[in-house]
This record gives C-alpha cells, structure tokens and sequence, in this order.
C-alpha cells in the first residue's frame, strides 16, 4: 500500500524552510501532497492562483512525480481522508507553534483518529524562518535569498 501524506500550509510565500520540512516527508513517504489550505476569513499577500504556482514550481523543482499540489477550503483532516493520507506532516520552530499545532492535533483526533500527524522539528538554520518574517525583512530591504526559492522573489517584487 502506497503511503501518502499531506502537507498543509497557506504557504504565503513557501519558504526554504518549508522546503526541508517537505523533503524530509518525502524519505518518510512514497507521495506527499503540498496541500493549500485555505481559510475564508484569512488575509494573504498572495493570491490562491499565486500561492499554486510557486507551489508547483517547488514541486517540479523537487520531485514532480511523488509531490502533489492541490489546495482545500475544508478541513485537511478530511481532505486526508478522502485522498487515503495516513498522516499530516507539521513543522514546528518553537514553544508558540508547539502550541498551535497541540490544539490542532487533539482537534484532528477528535475528528478521525485514523489520520496521524507527524511533527518534524525545523533545523536551526530554519527556525526564524516564516512567510511573515520573509514579507516583512523583504519590505524592509533584506536580502531573502538565501531563505526563499528563487520563484518566490519574482513575486515578492510584485509587494513592493
């Protein structure tokens, strides 16, 4: 049986830290699928079309034949349901998205047990690393580089 695994975010832009997160996955995992979660009453700085096609940019850039992208308005836990996902893969930085993901996890069981979720601890080159701390260093005048696939930069000038 082929083991499938989600992995959700609004990934608002992805970054290189989502990157390694989804790498690991795939050593776990014979598909995983860059699932966009999206949430109706949530504000983003990209659009859905956007947020899709730096998504499949990565996924072309990484492994086209055993990444997925897709995006969902309903809850992941059940997008993982219907796909036949056994797990929803996590990242976690530090103490505020233990916290978060801790809610999400007791949620998600309560929902179906029968979907796991698997935290995997960001590197440490990683940890400061989120889409809000990208948009706003980048505003800023800091060189992203280094932290963003190169995709990503064409859409961030597109912020300015």
């Amino acid at each position: 049986m082929k083991k499938i695994a989600i992995y959700p975010g609004s990934f608002d832009p992805i970054t290189n830290g989502h990157i390694d997160i989804l790498k690991r996955a795939l050593r776990m995992f014979d598909e995983v699928i860059l699932l966009l979660a999206i949430h109706p009453t949530k504000q983003y700085s990209f659009s859905q079309a956007e947020r899709l096609i730096m998504l499949e940019a990565v996924r072309q850039q990484i492994d086209p034949l055993r990444i997925r992208v897709d995006a969902t308005q309903g809850l992941t836990v059940h997008y993982a349901r219907q796909h036949q996902a056994i797990a929803l893969v996590r990242g976690l930085r530090a103490v505020p998205d233990f916290t978060y993901e801790h809610e999400m996890y007791a949620a998600n069981q309560y929902i179906d047990e029968g979907v796991e979720m698997l935290f995997l601890m960001a590197k440490n080159q990683h940890e400061f690393i989120s889409s809000s701390m990208i948009k706003s260093m980048y505003k800023h005048g800091v060189d992203v580089t280094a932290l963003v696939p190169k995709i990503v930069l064409s859409y961030l000038k597109k912020l300015s």
